[in-house]
């Protein structure tokens, strides 16, 4: 996948994009909302591995570049009814609170339909208001709130938000 517009590309992640990954995968700072405020701990050698022949072929994973920089990374990933399953991490810290998440999303999101998809599912933290507030933004209902349903590395609890979008709720940023 290679998706532009203006300073922003979203492409697909290459076993050279494996020491930037590393990098952000195994920061607490990143990675605390998804459950791992110590980072995930994997080597360079095996997110190599991975890249080159990922142990899950149905997980698309992408690098965001803006102004050709790796500034973060998303995915998607086909669900049994049509639907596709998104994730997005800006991982730069200097490249945040700069509205790109909202373009990225909907550059994604307007290709996913595009090719075929009809309908687009995402979850977040309950305590992520920030994410919950653009994806609201872009038309995103919201499905269910999974209260206390796995633990982070400490062993907190945590709640989670189902989100789900379908091509007529959704309301384009690009």
């Amino acid at each position: 996948m290679y998706i532009q517009n203006r300073n922003l590309i979203i492409r697909d992640a290459a076993i050279k994009d494996a020491e930037i990954l590393c990098l952000w995968w195994n920061d607490g700072r990143v990675m605390a909302h998804a459950g791992f405020p110590n980072g995930i701990g994997i080597s360079l050698e095996k997110l190599q591995k991975q890249l080159a022949v990922p142990e899950d072929s149905t997980v698309n994973r992408l690098i965001i570049e803006a102004d050709n920089r790796a500034i973060g990374e998303m995915s998607y990933s086909n669900t049994e009814d049509g639907g596709a399953e998104i994730g997005i991490k800006i991982c730069d810290e200097t490249q945040q609170e700069k509205g790109y998440g909202r373009i990225l999303l909907s550059m994604l999101i307007k290709e996913l339909f595009r090719t075929g998809y009809i309908k687009i599912l995402l979850d977040t933290n309950l305590n992520n208001t920030r994410a919950q507030h653009i994806y609201e933004k872009l038309g995103f209902s919201k499905v269910r709130v999974n209260k206390d349903v796995w633990k982070d590395q400490l062993g907190r609890l945590q709640t989670s938000v189902d989100y789900e979008l379908t091509q007529a709720d959704f309301i384009d940023f690009t």
